[in-house]
């Protein structure tokens, strides 16, 4: 199939399994449509391992491996939706939460890339620096499945800014963590990253500092062009010129692209709508974004529903999906933990907030597409089923639950 058909077959199944979702199942839209797309999957490898010689899996293994799900996303979607998702968040309530944000997205990484990555070691026997690279890879909470969820959980502001604004950062720090360790453990597969540390840090400076200082660079120089100009419908193309152009020009770069999207999408959705805009502008920016991020949040679930057919399914990598799924709860509680225990000496903080950013830490798409970027190895079909389990129940089990967890811990004194 070319891309066109590609596409064109996406859209027709995620609004297919949207309507299915719409109409039997009831759940929010992201997570219906994955739900859909999951259980087509299953039936399609049921009908297969009961009349074989039908092939249909085979089938549509074939065209599962033609979509190449990991640069769909890295390349092509991840932009958008990041500047999509940053657009609504102020940078007045980030301001307000940056402390909690900064650590959580940095340190609280480390920290969960270090428990995951040594726990898959000793739980499965994986080389460490390979359980290292599954560690980077699941501990970023995913702001695509993030800010989906969100909107359905209805969470106090605080709790919001807090679990949007880290979802947008770390994913950018987990991504570049990722590429160091990947790089080490995978030499001579064609990766830049060097094994000496200060070649590391450089690295890592350069990628998450660069992607910062081009998103703002860019995003002023398209604030100064809105400025002068009063055209809708230029302006929203200047804003997915933003997107589109500013990640591919970081990636050139060897930047951080999912950094600079997000710095980007958060100055023209603060400075840029408040000074640059006139009125019928701002609403048609918004509701062109609102529309980007639905449409294209629909085929990013779709895709992880339909990546079933790229995972090995046997005893083994089945115990070690459920096994990935305790350690990244451990990681993530060690990741929103310890960073409140350090700041609550300077601020208050509700005992709410450790249980509900740490199950409110979604696991999502980005995860799957970084594990079948990893080159071809004898530990990377373990490392992709249990990344893609974990990825699962995060979705559907944790953003199911969160919003009557949410309810439950406000209805107790002295929670939120």
């Amino acid at each position: 199939m070319d891309p066109r058909q590609i596409a064109a077959l996406l859209i027709v199944l995620a609004g297919a399994f949207g309507a299915v979702n719409y109409l039997v199942f009831r759940l929010p839209s992201a997570i219906g449509i994955l739900v859909v797309a999951f259980i087509a999957s299953l039936g399609v490898l049921g009908v297969d391992a009961l009349i074989p010689a039908l092939d249909i899996a085979a089938q549509v293994r074939g065209v599962v491996a033609e979509i190449a799900f990991s640069e769909a996303l890295l390349e092509g979607m991840l932009g958008l939706l990041l500047f999509a998702g940053a657009l609504h968040v102020q940078l007045a309530d980030l301001r307000s939460q940056a402390r909690i944000i900064t650590l959580m997205a940095t340190l609280g990484v480390a920290l969960s890339t270090v428990v995951v990555g040594f726990g898959f070691h000793w739980l499965m026997g994986v080389p460490l620096m390979v359980a290292l690279v599954f560690g980077a890879l699941i501990s970023p909470t995913d702001p695509v499945a993030v800010l989906g969820v969100m909107k359905e959980a209805n969470l106090p502001g605080s709790l919001t800014t807090k679990i949007a604004g880290e979802s947008l950062f770390n994913d950018g720090v987990g991504y570049v963590v990722f590429l160091v360790l990947a790089g080490l453990a995978f030499p001579g597969t064609g990766s830049h990253v060097s094994d000496e540390p200060g070649e590391i840090a450089l690295f890592f400076v350069q990628e998450a500092l660069g992607g910062a200082v081009l998103g703002g660079i860019l995003g002023w120089l398209v604030f100064q062009l809105m400025k002068r100009i009063d055209d809708y419908a230029l302006e929203v193309l200047l804003s997915l010129g933003l997107a589109f152009g500013g990640y591919e020009l970081a990636t050139t770069l060897h930047l951080s692209g999912p950094i600079m999207a997000v710095v980007a999408g958060l100055f023209i959705g603060d400075v840029g709508v408040k000074y640059g805009m006139s009125e019928e502008t701002r609403q048609y920016l918004n509701a062109f974004w609102t529309l980007i991020d639905e449409i294209l949040n629909a085929v990013l679930f779709l895709l992880i529903g339909v990546e079933v057919f790229a995972i090995t399914l046997d005893l083994d990598t089945l115990y070690a999906g459920v096994a990935a799924i305790a350690l990244a709860l451990v990681g993530r509680l060690a990741a929103v933990a310890i960073p409140v225990a350090l700041l609550r000496p300077f601020r208050d903080y509700t005992k709410g907030v450790v249980p509900i950013m740490t199950w409110g830490g979604l696991k999502g798409g980005i995860s799957v597409a970084l594990a079948l970027s990893l080159p071809d190895s004898e530990w990377k079909p373990l490392v992709l089923t249990a990344t893609y389990v974990v990825v699962l129940f995060s979705i559907v089990v944790q953003g199911l639950t969160i919003a009557p967890l949410a309810k439950r811990i406000g209805r107790e004194p002295g929670l939120i």
